[in-house]
Order: C-alpha cells, then structure tokens, then sequence
C-alpha cells in the first residue's frame, strides 16, 4: 500500500476521529432501550435524545491544497 493516496483533499477539523465519541453515544443509547424495555415503554428513545451532536470532537471537514503531499497520505 506504499502508493495508496487520498483521492479527495478532505480532512477532519480539529480532531482526528469521532470513534470515542460514538462509542460512548451508542453506549448511553443501548443503555436507555434496555431501561425503556424493563420499564414496559412502547416507544424507544433516539440517539439525539440521549447524546448532543454539538459536543462531538470534529468540527466537520474542510479542504487542503493539492501541494501538500503529507495531507494526501493515507
């Protein structure tokens, strides 16, 4: 893979990944199911109810230039 390049010049802003960030979300979601399951509820709870998508790590993506070619590594 020594000749494998980013096609696109996209990167994140501000983090290098969401993956703890999901991690603790999902968790907290299976959590509130499993407490809505024993408690008899009907209607199960949303991941935007029970995480906030505004206090994730990376501040969405952005573009860099052609010219760097440290960015376009994979």
């Amino acid at each position: 893979m020594s000749r494998s390049r980013r096609k696109t010049p996209i990167h994140g802003n501000a983090a290098d990944s969401d993956q703890p960030f999901k991690h603790y979300a999902h968790r907290c979601l299976r959590r509130a199911v499993r407490l809505a399951l024993h408690h008899g509820k009907e209607t199960m709870p949303l991941l935007r109810e029970v995480s906030n998508v505004w206090a994730m790590p990376k501040d969405g993506k952005g573009w860099f230039e052609w010219g760097n070619s440290k960015w376009l590594r994979k």
